[in-house]
């Protein structure tokens, strides 16, 4: 249900809806803050007894308000909603823990040959820009032995599977993997075009997660297919900067495909994605890589019909691997360029980087007969190894980069996991890190923050144009997150800020110090303050009124959730903000970026300082870089 209002004041519109009809239960709504001049994706709950003498049920919606204390109509629809069979290809729908909102997947069931035989398989299949995840999933035949899920990516064309693409399809693929009782072990992923992207992103990213993968027609990377572009000779700021996209970068990650069989399809006349994506990805796998097909299609387009997603010999490779257990996983090679976004592969986890965002990789065997892990690390400074699947008994024998070996005793207490942490260049083990550092789960960098239902909080407190410009931005940045991500964002005066109620819940601050009544409750012990004419970063200071500022802290008293600031020193600082499209994929930030109007004509050059913080949220352990 979207609604709208205009209004001279930021001021919301309450109000409740209500759904009624033939066999369903009736049931309200509370509408939540919509603001003037605004549209809001508002969901609500339709509960029906799933018996009908025709194919298709008439609901009744109502939006109601009050008028002089009295019960008013505001709009009144009828909707006829189509009934599908347990077997049809439909949508589902779920509540995203994202944002709060209502999304949906498309689902082919499985048709198993009878109830003694259920289907354990799940094959995730990721959509081609411009294509809905109901049409994804229409594409595919029922499949006797797999259900085929096809998330959405937030919209048909969404995040191109990075960013909150990434998160909708990790959140369905954990939802449906639950709701249909499917083995984790016989989980595919396939894709076609934006969707061949995403099946190689997130392929690299989550290589435990599927035993086998097939990008159809799918581009590499930004630096392959959209223009992005890898400088040699760039600054110490630009290096920073151009650090944020090494997540997204698949070719960092390429080593990843080991832990997957791996089918790869294109034609070989396609006008949209070249053949030589899949080429060159064939090149790269040919070099380590000894479990994958390669075909390209004579004479076919991009899209040639059904086939060039639901193609036979890729169902064929599925059926035929599976992702091996703890038990039999004895060598893992793991690489991760963010171990908030990927930390664990198998019973290995990176938890900490010695760089932040600079490639991590580990490469370890399990030696079960000798009890003895050895492994080779790069850029790690904190690991976990679960040792779940190690049999009760003496000490383990730990070796890491040539040290000499560790005997470790197995936990008796709490989880099976073993940390270690290296300093001056030497691995000891260590107890499990406190959550307020950086780790798997909560790490940056900014866009990182845009997530666990997260506020929007504009501040009220400043002059008549800083307010204008926070209440403006927020607003804005709500109906892009809409637009793009098909979202439902609360936006909130700073005064309106509940902290106990909202205690998990990310936040992003408009404002600064000064003009924000919500900063000091959630950032007052940040070592970046913002406030008119200053920026602080730790002992370093920036002035002028014209200076954005954009950066990422953890939020005190939650272990999940970060806060964010969009702020400046002034409203021409401010409003260089609005130039940042951090909704959009290829557009990759640091943990912390202060820029001057300068930007609009030079580029990164105008970034004045930039940086990410250390593993305990420190400026002074983190690694930053000044213009100047």
């Amino acid at each position: 249900l979207t609604t709208s209002g205009a209004r001279p004041s930021p001021r919301y519109c309450p109000g409740a809806h209500t759904s009624s009809g033939p066999g369903m239960k009736k049931s309200t709504t509370i509408v939540p803050d919509v603001l003037p001049l605004s549209c809001r994706k508002i969901g609500f709950r339709l509960q029906h007894s799933g018996r009908a003498t025709t194919n298709q049920v008439a609901v009744t919606l109502e939006l109601a308000g009050s008028v002089k204390g009295e019960k008013a109509i505001s709009d009144r629809a009828t909707l006829r909603i189509p009934l599908k069979k347990a077997t049809d290809t439909r949508k589902e729908t779920f509540v995203s823990q994202i944002d709060g909102s209502v999304q949906y997947y498309g689902l082919t069931p499985a048709r198993p040959p009878s109830a003694d035989q259920p289907a354990r398989a799940l094959v995730l299949s990721t959509h081609g820009a411009s294509v809905e995840g109901i049409g994804q999933a229409a594409a595919y035949a029922p499949k006797s032995w797999a259900y085929v899920v096809a998330p959405t990516n937030r919209r048909p064309y969404g995040f191109d599977w990075e960013d909150w693409g990434r998160m909708d399809a990790l959140e369905v693929l954990e939802l449906t993997q639950k709701k249909f009782n499917t083995d984790p072990e016989l989980t595919y992923l396939t894709g076609h075009s934006m969707g061949g992207h995403g099946s190689w992103y997130l392929g690299a990213t989550y290589p435990d997660r599927f035993a086998a993968i097939a990008p159809s027609a799918g581009w590499i990377s930004w630096f392959s297919y959209g223009g992005g572009r890898r400088e040699t000779n760039a600054s110490p700021v630009s290096s920073l900067l151009r650090r944020a996209m090494n997540p997204v970068d698949t070719l960092l990650l390429s080593s990843n495909y080991l832990h997957q069989g791996v089918y790869v399809l294109h034609g070989d006349k396609d006008d949209n994605v070249p053949v030589s994506e899949a080429r060159e990805m064939k090149r790269v796998l040919e070099g380590f890589h000894r479990d994958f097909q390669y075909h390209e299609q004579p004479g076919a387009g991009h899209w040639w019909g059904n086939a060039c997603v639901d193609w036979p010999p890729i169902f064929d490779l599925f059926s035929h691997h599976r992702i091996p257990d703890n038990n039999q996983t004895r060598s893992i090679q793991f690489t991760t360029a963010n171990p908030g976004v990927s930390g664990r592969c198998h019973w290995v986890s990176v938890e900490a980087q010695i760089r932040p965002l600079v490639p991590s990789v580990i490469q370890i065997d399990w030696d079960s007969n000798a009890r003895r892990f050895v492994g080779r690390t790069e850029n790690i400074s904190r690991l976990a190894i679960d040792v779940g699947h190690v049999k009760p008994g003496t000490p383990v024998s730990v070796s890491l980069d040539g040290q000499t070996a560790l005997s470790v005793a197995l936990p008796t207490q709490g989880e099976p996991v073993l940390w270690f942490a290296r300093q001056n260049g030497n691995w000891s083990p260590t107890l499990p890190p406190a959550l307020t550092q950086k780790g798997s789960h909560r790490n940056g960098p900014f866009k990182e923050g845009f997530q666990h239902r997260m506020l929007f909080v504009y501040g009220t407190r400043g002059t008549a144009a800083e307010n204008q410009w926070a209440f403006a931005k927020a607003r804005f940045d709500a109906e892009a997150y809409w637009y793009r991500g098909n979202g439902s964002i609360d936006v909130i005066p700073d005064t309106a800020l509940d902290l106990r109620a909202t205690l998990d819940r990310g936040v992003v601050l408009y404002g600064n110090a000064d003009n924000n009544a919500a900063w000091p409750l959630l950032l007052k012990d940040s070592p970046i303050q913002v406030g008119r004419g200053r920026v602080k970063v730790s002992g370093r200071e920036l002035t002028g009124d014209d200076l954005a500022c954009l950066f990422v802290r953890p939020k005190a008293g939650s272990d999940v959730a970060c806060v964010m600031a969009v702020s400046g020193t002034g409203v021409s600082g401010m409003r260089l903000n609005d130039r940042v499209a951090y909704f959009m994929a290829g557009v990759a930030l640091p943990d912390c970026t202060v820029f001057g109007p300068d930007c609009l004509s030079v580029g990164p050059e105008g970034v004045r300082c930039a940086g990410y913080f250390g593993v305990d949220w420190s400026v002074e352990a983190g690694d930053f870089a000044w213009r100047d």
